[in-house]
């Protein structure tokens, strides 16, 4: 079954983008492949932007998801991320970045969900609706919050 984490944003963690590059680095780091759907006023070209330039000297491979990969056998393989709007190819079902207000209806085809929640009361009251709608359906919940330092520390549950 689909592990599903809720990262909080804190008011000096910089934002969703810069968070979810982050999570991405560690993850791909990690050997994991993965998806960024992008929504909030998030573009795929804002991800792609940022993560050419989180972090001084780091560089993460992604490409934007058109709604097609590549069919030519002599094509290089795609990146270990990839960012759009609409639901990936087979080979990018690992860990799912929803930067995006709705649950999508392909999130249970993933090992593992990222939640990335701002600070903004209203994009976390939409991250409540999705905690609900996940928990309700018996999904393994997480919640880690950012740190001053912007590290996570997992939350008690409840």
């Amino acid at each position: 079954m689909t592990r599903i984490d809720f990262y909080l944003l804190s008011a000096a963690g910089g934002g969703a983008v810069p968070a979810a590059c982050r999570l991405c680095e560690k993850a791909v780091a990690a050997g994991h492949r993965l998806y960024i759907l992008t929504g909030n006023g998030t573009t795929p070209e804002a991800v792609d932007g940022a993560l050419w330039s989180f972090r001084q000297g780091s560089f993460v491979a992604h490409e934007m998801y058109l709604g097609t990969a590549p069919e030519h056998p002599a094509q290089p393989p795609l990146p270990p991320i990839l960012i759009g709007t609409q639901a990936p190819p087979d080979s990018h079902r690992d860990i799912l970045v929803n930067l995006g207000s709705e649950v999508p209806d392909w999130f249970s085809s993933f090992e593992r969900v990222l939640e990335v929640v701002p600070e903004d009361p209203a994009l976390r009251a939409q991250s409540r609706e999705r905690y609900r709608y996940y928990r309700e359906r018996g999904y393994a919940l997480n919640t880690f919050e950012q740190t001053a330092d912007g590290a996570w520390q997992r939350k008690a549950p409840g």
